[in-house]
């Protein structure tokens, strides 16, 4: 216990040393290697700049660093689309994409444990508006890094402890509402 705590004050000072610039290179590092655990990242950040400022911080960052890939993927689309479609088992995963209303999306993005990547690749492969996508990003990517900000817990007592559970789910509920008026609002679908 007290080598992770080093640990944590290691990254913490580290993180502050640099101002903001290294909280926000930490979550677009995550971005692009979606391996590394964007929870600790964002724990990081928290410890480091405050609860407030360390959500922002990633907030921005990780919806930046989806951005990115999306706009990647959708340079490549048609080269990529053709040989993926003819396969069977993408072709469904890219027929849904397609399809996909502004709220369902919102809530994919929110969740804390769906890879970004897939959606960011897919989203961008298929097509998907810039605008509809930017809109759904920063709605539901808030929900899920106030998630990881504020359950502040392991992976295993999240799952079992019934609070973080409703929290969550609520944090959920609450993205999927607000993703219905924010497209009746905005005329995204």
């Amino acid at each position: 216990m007290e080598l992770i705590n080093n640990l944590v004050e290691y990254f913490t000072s580290l993180l502050q040393s640099g101002g903001l610039i290294y909280g926000v290179l930490l979550i677009l590092l995550e971005s692009i290697i979606p391996a590394l655990p964007l929870g600790v990242f964002v724990a990081l950040n928290i410890n480091a700049y405050g609860l407030i400022l360390g959500i922002i911080v990633s907030w921005l960052s990780t919806c930046l660093g989806c951005y990115i890939s999306f706009l990647l993927f959708s340079l490549f689309s048609n080269k990529f689309l053709n040989k993926i479609e003819k396969k069977k088992k993408f072709k469904k995963v890219i027929n849904k994409m397609k399809t996909i209303s502004f709220p369902n999306l919102v809530v994919l993005l929110a969740l804390p444990f769906t890879p970004a990547f897939l959606i960011n690749i897919s989203a961008g492969l298929v097509g998907i508006s810039k605008r509809k996508y930017i809109i759904s990003l920063l709605t539901g990517k808030i929900f899920m890094i106030a998630f990881w900000g504020l359950v502040g817990k392991s992976l295993i007592e999240s799952i079992t402890d019934i609070s973080s559970l409703i929290f969550a789910t609520t944090l959920i509920v609450v993205a999927y509402f607000l993703s219905k008026l924010i497209s009746k609002k905005m005329k995204v679908e």
